[in-house]
This record gives C-alpha cells, sequence and structure tokens, in this order.
C-alpha cells in the first residue's frame, strides 16, 4: 500500500498537488466554514468600515465593517454549491439526452440533435442571462439556467460515445447471448458511454464557477446580504479608489479556484485520452 501510494505521490505534477491542496481549502469552508472563520459574515460594524488588511482583518473590512475574510469564507458555500448544482443537472440531463438520441436514432435522434444545436447556438453565458430574464432572479433560477446551458456538451459527447460502443464488437457478441435491451444498455454500453463525462464535468465546473460569480455580479443569483464572490464584487466595485480590497479578494479566490479546477480538468482529461490511445 506504501508503495502505491508513494508511486501515486511521483506520478502527479506540483501543479496538479498545489491544486488538490487549495480545493480541499475550499471544500472545507464549504462544508465546515466556522473551522476557518470564527465571525459572522453579516454582521455590520459601521465604525470599522472600509479597513485595510491588518492583524486583525486579514483582508480587511468592506464598506459595512464587515470582515472580508470571513464573508469570502462563507461565500464559497453559494458559489461553490451554486455551481456544483448547475453541473450536475447538466450531466444528467446531458447525458440522458444524449444516450437518448444514440439509441432512438431515426426522427427521435434527429429532432433531439437538432434541439442540441439550438441551445448550443448560443454562448452559455447569455443563454443563462436570457433565461433569468424569463425566469427572474434567484439562486434556484440561477442554477437551472446555467445547467440547461451547459446541456450540449454532454449531450454530444455521450451521444457520440454511444454511436461508438454500439458498433463495437464486445456489444455484437453481448446481443448473441440473449441478454436484455436494459441490461445491454446498463452493464455494456452506458460505462464506456459516460467514460469521458468526469473530466468534462471537471473542466465544466471552471466554467460554471465564473458564469455564477458573473450572473451574480450582474444582481441574477443570491441577493444582498448573502456572502457571495461575484455578489461581493458587485458590492466593491464602488470603492475601488478607497477601498481595493473589497472588490479584489472576492475577485482573486474566484480566479484561484477556476484555476485550481482548470489544472485538476486537463489533467484528468489527458489522462484519460492517454489511457484511451
Amino acid at each position: 500500500m506504501q508503495a502505491i501510494l508513494q508511486r501515486v505521490s511521483f506520478s502527479l505534477p506540483a501543479a496538479v498537488w498545489a491544486a488538490i491542496l487549495f480545493l480541499f481549502l475550499v471544500l472545507l469552508a464549504v462544508v465546515a466554514p466556522q473551522w476557518l472563520a470564527h465571525g459572522d459574515p453579516l454582521l455590520a460594524d459601521p465604525l470599522n468600515a472600509q479597513l485595510p488588511p491588518s492583524a486583525q482583518h486579514w483582508l480587511g473590512t468592506d464598506q459595512l465593517g464587515r470582515d472580508l475574510l470571513t464573508r469570502v469564507i462563507y461565500g464559497s458555500r453559494y458559489s461553490l454549491l451554486i455551481s456544483v448544482a448547475a453541473m450536475a443537472l447538466a450531466v444528467l440531463s446531458g447525458t440522458l439526452l444524449g444516450l437518448a438520441a444514440a439509441l432512438s436514432r431515426g426522427i427521435v435522434d434527429e429532432l433531439l440533435s437538432r434541439a442540441v444545436d439550438v441551445i448550443s447556438a448560443f454562448p452559455d453565458l447569455l443563454l443563462a442571462l436570457m433565461l433569468i430574464a424569463f425566469t427572474g432572479p434567484g439562486t434556484s433560477n440561477l442554477i437551472i439556467a446555467l445547467g440547461v446551458a451547459s446541456v450540449p456538451r454532454f449531450a454530444r459527447v455521450v451521444r457520440a460515445q454511444t454511436w461508438r460502443v454500439m458498433t463495437s464488437g464486445y456489444v455484437e457478441q453481448a446481443r448473441t447471448f440473449g441478454l436484455s435491451r436494459a441490461t445491454l444498455i446498463l452493464r455494456h454500453i452506458l460505462p464506456h458511454a459516460i467514460a469521458q463525462v468526469p473530466a468534462l464535468a471537471t473542466l465544466g465546473l471552471g466554467t460554471a464557477i465564473i458564469g455564477t460569480a458573473g450572473l451574480s455580479f450582474l444582481g441574477m443569483g443570491p441577493q444582498p446580504p448573502t456572502a457571495e464572490w461575484g455578489l461581493m464584487l458587485a458590492e466593491g466595485r464602488n470603492y475601488l479608489r478607497n477601498a481595493w480590497w473589497i472588490a479584489v479578494w472576492p475577485g482573486v479566490f474566484i480566479t484561484l479556484t477556476v484555476i485550481a479546477v482548470n489544472t485538476l480538468g486537463r489533467y484528468w482529461q489527458a489522462r484519460f485520452e492517454g489511457g484511451e490511445a
């Protein structure tokens, strides 16, 4: 066991280990933010408003005197959970659509494929913004909008992989054994058709984090006084000259999180393509 762990540790690049460590801290902030921050992210203290970073307030305070480190830590919960929920919705819907299209063929495949083409004709952020314009702002609507906008990337991959697996030799052989259609799909087609989905979902999570922050910045997500990274950026943009730290720190954590997620996603994708080759 120790030899296996040593082999894994040496095989992973330093950048991947750094990404894993940072994402572990972000996950800890999501699951148990009180372990990293002992204050209340909503507690205002006007007498200590716009204080620069110091030993007492490591990242400074915002325009209402709220500790920025506390708000950034608690803000990860909204930003990450919204992004993960949106990506889970996209993965589930895209997988079902891609699988249904490939298995149905004919007119059903054509209709589903054209529907996916229509959705993918719009940039993800623009489509999400259009959907929220109809449904209204809010956390649930933000999740649905971002999830729907990300469906095409998974539907196309699953459809293409399903077609490829269905024409493979082992599936044809499994048919000759008299397996039921449901068993054939669940045991032999689906596991191979979705093999690339985890890597795509990891890369898509970075895009979802940016989309969540961008739409929250525009007021389409959680509403004040919620601690959410995009909303904190919006609140701090009016104080860039006098208190730059109010907007800079949420932006820094958004950037670092996206870089860490994309680093893992790229590494996972490279390993998948290398293993496939």
